[in-house]
C-alpha cells in the first residue's frame, strides 16, 4: 500500500499525520508558517485524500512509517498522534520526537477509563457511517468544535481542508473507527523514549481535558499544555500558541 506524501520546504525532517476523515489540507495554515523553517512530509492515511485504499487496518502504521523519512520530528493530530505513537514504539530509531495534538491512548471510554466517549455514542457513530456517510462525516467536524472559542470559523476551516482534496473511501472510514475503538496505548506510553510534546484544547469534547493531566501524572517528563477556550482542532482555534508550543517541541530536540 503507498501512501500519497507532499514535501516541502527545507530544514528538519518533520512528518505530519491528519486524522480520520481529513487530508493533508488541514495542515495548511502550519504548512504556510513552516516551509522556511522545516523539511515537511505531509503524510495522507491510508484510503484518505491522494493515498491508496488500504488492506487491513494492521498495515496503517507500517504504511505511515514506508512513507516517512529515516528519520524525523512526527507531528500527529488525533488519530494521526495515535498512529505517531504506534510507530515511535515499533521503530523507535526513525521518531526522534513526537508532538501529539488532541491525541489520547484511549479514544473510547472503558470501566477504567472514564475521559473518553462513551462507547454507546461510539457504536452510534459507526452504524451511522454505514447508512449516511456524509452526514456522519459532517457531524464528526462539528463535534471537533462544540463549545469551544470561535467554533463557526474553525468549523469552516475544517470543511474547507475536508473538501478541497478527493474524500476518504468507505474502507478506510471503517478501518479508522476500527483503529479508535480498539487502541488502547495506556499500558505502553511509558516505554516511548523519545522526546514528547501533548497539545490539547480544555473545552475539546472527543478528546476531554482531563486526558492531559492524565498524561502529566504518568510521563513526567513529557510537556503536556491545554490551551484555554480551544476544542478538537486547536492549531486552527487558536494558531499563535499552539505553534509556539509545538515549534519549541521541535527545535529542542
Amino acid at each position: 500500500m503507498s501512501l500519497h506524501c507532499e514535501r516541502v520546504g527545507d530544514g528538519p525532517d518533520v512528518v505530519m499525520l491528519h486524522g480520520w476523515g481529513m487530508n493533508l489540507g488541514l495542515w495548511d495554515p502550519l504548512r504556510t508558517a513552516w516551509a522556511a523553517r522545516y523539511r515537511l512530509h505531509l503524510i495522507e492515511l491510508p484510503g484518505h485524500g491522494l493515498s491508496a485504499e488500504p488492506e487491513a487496518a494492521e498495515q496503517w502504521v507500517d504504511a505511515c512509517l514506508a512513507a516517512a523519512p529515516g528519520s524525523a520530528h512526527w507531528v500527529g493530530w488525533s488519530l494521526g498522534g495515535q498512529l505517531a505513537l504506534q510507530a515511535a514504539l515499533a521503530r523507535p530509531d526513525r521518531v526522534a520526537g513526537l508532538s501529539l495534538v488532541a491525541t489520547t491512548p484511549r479514544f473510547v471510554r472503558a470501566a477504567d477509563w472514564p475521559i473518553a466517549m462513551p462507547a454507546g455514542t461510539f457504536s452510534g457513530f459507526a452504524e451511522a457511517l454505514a447508512a449516511q456517510p456524509d452526514e456522519t462525516l459532517k457531524r464528526f467536524l462539528a463535534l471537533q468544535v462544540r463549545g469551544a472559542e470561535a467554533a463557526r470559523e474553525t468549523l469552516q476551516r475544517l470543511r474547507h481542508a475536508a473538501a478541497r482534496r478527493p474524500g476518504p473511501r468507505p474502507a478506510a472510514l471503517r478501518q479508522g473507527l476500527d483503529l479508535l475503538r480498539n487502541t488502547d496505548l495506556r499500558a505502553r506510553l511509558s516505554r516511548v523514549r523519545c522526546p514528547q510534546t501533548w497539545l490539547f484544547g480544555a473545552r475539546d469534547t472527543l478528546v476531554p481535558a482531563g486526558v492531559a493531566d492524565w498524561v502529566g501524572d504518568r510521563l513526567p517528563d513529557a510537556r503536556v499544555h491545554c490551551i484555554a477556550g480551544a476544542g478538537h482542532a486547536p492549531f486552527l482555534s487558536h494558531p499563535e500558541p499552539s505553534m509556539r508550543w509545538l515549534e519549541e517541541s521541535i527545535d529542542g530536540e
